[in-house]
Parts: structure tokens; C-alpha cells; sequence
């Protein structure tokens, strides 16, 4: 199933599993606090299989092309899994003051 949600409104709970899907280079200049790099072309159902089926998989990426794309190939892998896209990506969580980190 995949839902959507604006990051503004996102509460981001220290146990969220937030998958940034850029690529490794617009990850590392600046991501979410939290966020892990699965970029959107390496993305794999045994990756979704890590996680606890209880638990939500949050994608986002800069603005708001590549996440929703990332959600379709996750739910193609797992249509009962809850996928979560972060709308507004990155550059509205830098916009709404988010914290925002650089590196890897």
C-alpha cells in the first residue's frame, strides 16, 4: 500500500526507516536527519525484506520525482508492505528549517 505525506507535517520518530533514492552524490551534499541512501537504481526487494513488515518504509527524494517511482518498484516487490512518500523531498524539508545533514 502506498501512501503519501507531506514532510512538513512528518514527525519523524527516531525508529522511521526514511530511505533517501537520489543518487550517492545528492545524497551526500544534503539529506533528512535519519535518512538512508537506497538509491532508487539499486533498490531491492531483499532490502524491503530487512526491514519488519510491521514497519513503514518512508521514500523520499529531492523534490519529488524519483520517490514516487521508488514507491511503485517497493510495492511491485510487496504490495502488502505500508510505503510512505515524503512529498516535497528534501529541498521542502530545507525549506521548512528540517534538520538537514551533509555526507555520507
Amino acid at each position: 500500500m502506498i501512501r503519501k505525506l507531506e514532510i512538513t507535517t512528518f514527525d519523524f520518530p527516531s525508529n522511521a526507516v526514511i530511505w533517501d533514492v537520489r543518487d550517492n552524490k545528492a545524497y551526500a551534499q544534503g539529506h533528512v536527519k535519519g535518512a538512508v541512501n537506497r538509491p532508487i537504481t539499486e533498490l531491492t526487494a531483499g532490502q524491503l525484506q530487512a526491514v519488519d513488515a510491521e514497519q513503514p518504509v518512508y521514500v523520499l527524494c529531492g523534490g519529488g520525482s524519483k520517490a514516487p517511482r521508488a514507491a511503485e518498484l517497493l510495492n511491485s516487490f510487496d504490495d502488502q508492505r505500508d510505503i510512505v512518500i515524503l512529498m516535497g523531498g528534501t529541498r521542502a524539508a530545507k525549506a521548512a528549517g528540517l534538520p538537514i545533514e551533509e555526507g555520507e
